[in-house]
């Protein structure tokens, strides 16, 4: 296991760094000012920069037109995305690119062009009926004349109406899972509006007899169990981001706040909690890291690579919710200003935390890799 990030990698973060330090988190529309969804679409100003700049393109091949990187890069950029809440599926176009030149076939590498160029915004159903059981089991695929029909539902699909594509897994007669490309316009799909706890809108999908060729279709082995486990390292990333950006905003405060004619942060209950905090937050990263890496190289452990996906996710879930709770805390009541951009922090950790699983579940998780993995 190593750490060290490489050249690519790290101009990945400058690259992103500069194209994100135009976004501010105040001006993030806020759940708790607006009715319903906050916005109608993704900030496309925002993708066409990201575009521009080369960051949508680095999980894509170079024979595609991209970078060729791979879910260590990624997270790089997702990190530095959630200090600023950026109201875009990076996550989500990113995970299906590589996963797409990871496990699809000459019909699904066509789109690996328009993803690199940023033409194609696509999301990820992975939260099933009710966001408790399988993504895999909602929906099911059986074979007609060039292609496969769907049947089923999918809840809580982000930004699903700004997407040109939803990736979704689904389940055969023969009990394997396929990952099936479909847009949201296609007949036969119907999407209801959902409101995640961030105030982003996402959506029911509904399908009834949707057809889907065979170039829309990954049929090979393991694809979904590999793509949610990114998506779930990728959540990790967003969630280090934010937590970072919390802390360092609870720093800058209590470091010019005073009180009885002393800074806050050089009072000792407040220094504890804000180190508390910190050690939270370099756990969070090694533990990514550890993830990111698993994913990336494929190497061997004494666990699969799923159990570091696990712990990664336990200490991102209940880590990003600590961090977010002391800074409110230590901000006194000037944390719930919705002039002031912490409540948006917290309302995006929130919905961090419980996507793809809170750490209890991935606790139980852990606990039957462990079990099964015992002599």
């Amino acid at each position: 296991m190593d750490f060290t990030f490489t050249e690519e990698q790290q101009a990945a973060v400058e690259a992103a760094g500069a194209v994100l330090s135009g976004v501010a988190p105040d001006g993030v529309p806020s759940p708790a000012l607006v009715p319903g969804a906050v916005a109608d679409d993704i900030d496309r100003a925002l993708w066409r920069r990201l575009a521009a700049a080369g960051l949508l393109s680095l999980p894509v091949p170079v024979e595609y037109g991209g970078a060729g990187l791979g879910p260590v890069a990624l997270c790089l950029v997702l990190r530095e995305a959630g200090k600023v809440l950026a109201r875009v599926p990076l996550l989500e176009t990113g995970a299906a690119a590589l996963a797409l030149q990871r496990f699809g076939g000459a019909g699904t590498d066509r789109l690996l062009p328009v993803i690199a160029g940023g033409d194609l915004v696509v999301t990820v159903a992975a939260h099933g009926r009710t966001g408790h059981d399988g993504a895999e089991l909602a929906v099911t695929a059986r074979p007609v004349t060039g292609g496969l029909r769907l049947d089923g539902l999918q809840t809580a699909v982000p930004w699903a109406r700004s997407a040109d594509r939803i990736l979704l897994p689904a389940r055969t007669d023969g009990g394997r899972t396929v990952l099936a490309l479909v847009p949201p316009d296609r007949s036969g799909v119907t999407l209801a509006d959902q409101v995640s706890t961030s105030g982003e809108p996402y959506a029911q999908a509904a399908l009834e007899s949707v057809h889907v060729g065979e170039g829309d279709v990954v049929t090979a082995e393991g694809a979904w169990e590999w793509l949610r486990r990114l998506l779930a390292t990728g959540t990790c990333a967003l969630a280090l981001g934010l937590g970072e950006a919390v802390l360092r905003m609870t720093g800058e405060y209590t470091a010019k706040r005073e009180q009885f004619g002393h800074p806050l942060a050089t009072f000792q209950a407040v220094a504890v909690q804000a180190a508390d905090r910190y050690i939270d937050l370099r756990a969070m990263e090694a533990t990514l890291w550890q993830a990111a890496w698993r994913m990336e190289s494929g190497a061997e452990g004494a666990l699969p690579a799923a159990a570091d996906v696990a712990v990664a996710k336990i200490w991102a879930a209940e880590g990003v919710r600590r961090v977010v709770q002391t800074a409110q805390h230590l901000h006194g009541g000037f944390g719930a200003d919705t002039d002031y951009a912490l409540h948006r922090y917290h309302a995006w950790a929130k919905q961090l935390e419980l996507s793809l699983g809170p750490a209890a579940a991935h606790e139980e998780a852990l606990g039957n890799l462990l079990a099964n993995c015992a002599p």
